[in-house]
């Protein structure tokens, strides 16, 4: 896809939609840990479960004097509830015992926490500390391999090519834009290809 078509897609749907996420969070610890419980999970149902969760383990030293059963009850509603209140526990001791209880600012730290995956680093770099990143969820890869941004098979490949495809300085938000898109109007099972906004700009809807 040629770079005025990316540009052309991404403006479009700049007017559409937040380039805010929909989870709710006050530090970039708390959005850690909301970003890991929204694997598989709707974000209205994350954020219900961090209100109370966070209500009394707000920080990195609170949250660590739960158990893993204790977490687990807190958060059991969001699915996986055993692996995620793991990788919680997990992240949350690094950050207190290799960064001063300080969600590291930069991508190669936060990549290093235990328990964390690349695209909650990317997510939590650029939406906590606006720094440049894609990250890219289930609804990120469906849509921009749908509709022609990327043409890949895994979720890393997709990454790179996006970051080839959209420029530095978008992509952020061109993250954002593409969750809502795919949440809206590009869905997995009976996509609403008719009203889309951008469906002129489809490459697999020209190519009906």
């Amino acid at each position: 896809m040629k770079k005025a078509q990316v540009k052309a897609i991404i403006d479009r749907l700049s007017g559409i939609f937040t380039d805010k996420p929909a989870l709710n969070f006050n530090t970039p610890y708390q959005l850690l840990v909301a970003v890991i419980l929204s694997a598989q999970c709707t974000d209205e149902r994350v954020n219900k479960v961090t209100a109370r969760l966070f209500a009394d383990y707000d920080t990195p030293e609170k949250l660590i004097t739960l158990s893993q059963i204790e977490l687990e009850k807190y958060i059991f509603s969001c699915g996986l509830y055993k692996s995620k209140a793991g990788h919680i526990l997990s992240a949350t001791a690094d950050i207190i015992n290799k960064f001063n209880g300080n969600v590291p600012n930069n991508l190669q730290d936060l990549r290093t926490l235990a328990g964390v995956g690349r695209k909650t680093a990317n997510v939590v770099y650029s939406v906590a500390f606006k720094g440049d990143a894609i990250a890219v969820d289930t609804h990120v890869f469906r849509v921009s391999n749908r509709i022609g941004l990327a043409k890949e098979t895994n979720v890393l490949a997709t990454e790179k090519a996006l970051m080839k495809a959209i420029d530095k300085k978008d992509w952020s938000r061109a993250h954002h834009y593409l969750i809502y898109l795919g949440r809206s109007y590009c869905k997995a099972q009976n996509p609403n290809c008719i009203e889309c906004p951008i469906k002129e700009l489809c490459q697999k809807n020209i190519k009906r």
